[in-house]
């Protein structure tokens, strides 16, 4: 992940390298063969001079005349190094070829893969959407390749269960793919055919297409399901029709598509993976853990169930405190912890939720550039690029969690919402013992309720540590 004052990962070594992944060729002083991925399925082709030494902002240059896109709108899009096992936004300065050339080591810091697939695992480069750029800017965007490029990367999310989302959602957003790749003129059985051509996981979630019956669905029950899909999708794509017309500008559909999306809060994310404990259910339950994702924005952090496809947790900055804990013993993990309002029997409680990942020090850092960015909108810098806004109405006492009552957590139906009933958490009151590894960044104290900023009081017991 990337940003002026942000590094992601920190302390790369430009000079530390085991293998190269960009170009085969030891002569990189001569023209190079280089494949940037875009969303989708498509890639740009260029030839790269000096290919050791050029830097994202050489590249990015490159790119935007290939796809001409405006040189007047360059942070919309960054720079990614990708695998199935880590991705990495760059920065500007970074110079691709040498971080591939680390990817090796990157591997063994920030995930647990085996030795096996990190030595047969390849990054390749994919210019999409950069994680700093504000949702606000993109509605601005009237070039149509760059909604393009936008809407592709959504979509990719959307039908992947990336971004988890409710039936009104999909269904929606289906019926604009299918209008912005068929027109918005199909009538009912045309629409049916083009789905069926196309098959249903081109327009809805693979999840969702699939069903929850799994291998024993009979299949007369598979047919109902898929006709039911269909009929949904053919009900939204009735009311794109009556809303744009026949024949709708393809930036008025993108926009449409991209508004939509905007309304999920972990729009535009970037994704770590993660374990959480599962709530003790008996004795034969104990220490067994379930797989998340992590979403992190300039709105916030999501915690998300990667089997369900739900939320877990959804908190904004204002909302939390968070540490980062490096293993002390072997066998120890990496952990990030979120520190959050809670209730347990009426009584308001602090809640920790620990997260245990290779990654948490890139989570940290995230969050903690995040929150520097909040901070440098709060004194008076509102309007600058990538900063996040407070929502209006808000007050100035509520701000980051210092003074005032911040919302509790509440249980929730939607996939978008915090399911925190399921979550095995780390509870205590602020008079109660002592966390002595935890020490949350935000001096702030949860239960303080007095117009003065107040300042955080730690518990004291080991005894939490190990819930």
């Amino acid at each position: 992940m990337e940003g002026d004052n942000c590094s992601f990962p920190p302390d790369l070594s430009d000079d530390h390298s085991q293998r190269g992944s960009v170009a085969s060729s030891a002569t990189l002083s001569r023209a190079q063969d280089v494949l940037v991925y875009l969303c989708g399925e498509s890639a740009v082709h260029l030839s790269v001079e000096g290919l050791g030494s050029v830097s994202v902002q050489e590249l990015g240059r490159s790119v935007r005349e290939a796809l001409q896109i405006p040189e007047s709108a360059p942070d919309a899009f960054a720079f990614w190094l990708c695998s199935p096992l880590l991705e990495l936004q760059l920065k500007v300065r970074h110079q691709p070829y040498k971080l591939c050339r680390q990817w090796q080591d990157l591997l063994y810091r920030f995930t647990d893969a085996s030795e096996d697939d990190i030595s047969q695992d390849e990054p390749y480069l994919q210019y999409r959407r950069n994680v700093f750029y504000p949702k606000s800017k993109e509605l601005q965007i009237k070039d149509e390749a760059m909604l393009r490029l936008l809407y592709e990367e959504a979509r990719g999310n959307i039908l992947s269960g990336r971004y988890p989302c409710d039936p009104e959602h999909w269904a929606g957003l289906g019926a604009l793919s299918l209008a912005l790749e068929e027109g918005p003129g199909l009538d009912s059985q045309q629409i049916t055919t083009k789905i069926r051509e196309k098959k249903l996981p081109s327009f809805v979630p693979a999840h969702v297409a699939m069903g929850s019956g799994g291998f024993f669905s009979t299949l007369r029950g598979k047919s109902s399901r898929q006709a039911e899909l269909e009929q949904k999708l053919s009900e939204e794509y009735g009311k794109i029709s009556k809303s744009t017309g026949s024949s709708p500008e393809p930036q008025q559909l993108l926009h449409q598509y991209l508004s939509m999306c905007h309304t999920l809060p972990y729009y535009g994310c970037a994704f770590f993976c993660g374990e959480i404990d599962k709530p003790v259910q008996g004795i034969l339950q104990r220490g067994k853990r379930k797989a998340v994702s992590v979403g992190i924005c300039l709105d916030g952090v999501y915690v998300m169930d990667v089997k369900e496809k739900h939320v877990l947790l959804g908190l904004r900055f204002s909302e939390l405190s968070w540490d980062h804990s490096r293993p002390e013993e072997e066998g120890d993990s990496h952990i990030l912890w979120l520190e959050f309002d809670g209730e347990e029997d009426g009584t308001p409680v602090n809640k920790l939720l620990k997260i245990y990942s290779k990654q948490a020090e890139l989570m940290s850092g995230f969050i903690e550039f995040c929150v520097e960015l909040m901070s440098t909108s709060e004194g008076g810098a509102a309007n600058e690029p990538g900063v996040p806004q407070e929502p209006a109405g808000q007050e100035a006492g509520t701000r980051n969690g210092r003074g005032g009552h911040r919302g509790v957590l509440q249980r929730q139906g939607s996939v978008v919402c915090s399911r925190v009933h399921s979550l095995n958490t780390i509870s205590y009151v602020d008079n109660g013992k002592e966390i002595k590894r935890l020490k949350p960044k935000r001096a702030a104290s949860f239960f303080a309720r007095q117009a003065t900023a107040p300042t955080y009081s730690a518990v004291n017991t080991e005894s939490l540590e190990q819930g």
